[in-house]
């Protein structure tokens, strides 16, 4: 790794809201990177060590060619290995995988699933799309009243994000999808995710009840939103103006 390649690891803005859940252990794997000179699987392994799956096996990053004759999710389904290049990428994937390692198995079995049942063929298939999806650009709406969202599924932006306001106040925006988190490091208005609205007492981080919450039949339904990440609330001081959101080249109307 060059020391341009180490340097963007020291860029990365720990301050910014939509990397809290994830500042402290980030900010320790990407110093080891940026400073120690560690590749990536590495610094994210000095991490995991309690992480096991559900059958006992400890999750660990290994290098990228540990898996030459297995489709990914499936070589990741049959080891416990992630295969982990070294590049801001792959780094917030493990990331991810080190702050929601439940979640992020749940997909991954899915996808496993998905492969030993209909091979790897040129195309991924409705459900492997929509898992993918997730994985690369899911944000999880958690204690948010569910009218914002219904609202924002309507493309309805000042309801959600003005006169709906005070109800983002109390909610918790986790963005889960690595691919986004890689974009938000250098942040630009239209940034969009896909946003998932979480039921209340639902434990994203817990076995019990994910699968009937993330069936496949519930992510094939497309049963999220978009969210452009800067209208958060408290997000980004330009959205405090109720002019921001009627920016239509980001905030855009519904189809009819």
């Amino acid at each position: 790794m060059t020391s341009s390649e180490r340097g963007a690891f020291a860029s990365i803005d720990w301050q910014r809201p939509w990397y809290a859940p994830y500042a402290p252990c980030g900010a320790r794997v990407a110093g080891r990177v940026a400073d120690a000179g560690f590749n990536v699987a590495d610094a994210l392994n000095a991490e995991a060590s309690l992480l096991r799956f559900e059958d006992g096996r400890p999750l660990r990053f290994v290098p990228p060619e540990s898996n030459p004759d297995l489709a990914y999710e499936a070589f990741i389904d049959r080891t416990a290995g992630v295969p982990t290049r070294d590049n801001l990428h792959d780094f917030f994937n493990g990331l991810v995988w080190l702050t929601h390692p439940v979640l992020k198995r749940h997909l991954n079995a899915l996808q496993a699933a998905e492969i030993a049942q209909a091979g790897v063929g040129p195309t991924r298939g409705p459900l492997r799309d929509a898992l993918t999806l997730f994985d690369e650009n899911a944000a999880l709406l958690c204690d948010l009243p569910e009218s914002p969202f219904a609202s924002m599924r309507q493309r309805d932006w000042r309801g959600a994000f003005v006169t709906q306001r005070e109800g983002w106040g109390r909610a918790r925006v986790i963005l889960f999808g690595h691919a986004l988190l890689e974009k938000l490091v250098h942040p630009r208005k239209p940034i969009t995710a896909h946003a998932w609205w979480v039921p209340p007492g639902r434990d994203i981080d817990g076995r019990e009840g994910l699968d009937a919450w993330l069936s496949p039949a519930t992510l094939a339904s497309k049963a999220h939103a978009p969210l452009p990440v800067l209208g958060v609330p408290g997000w980004w001081p330009p959205n405090e103006s109720p002019l921001f959101y009627e920016d239509a080249s980001v905030f855009r109307p519904l189809r009819r």
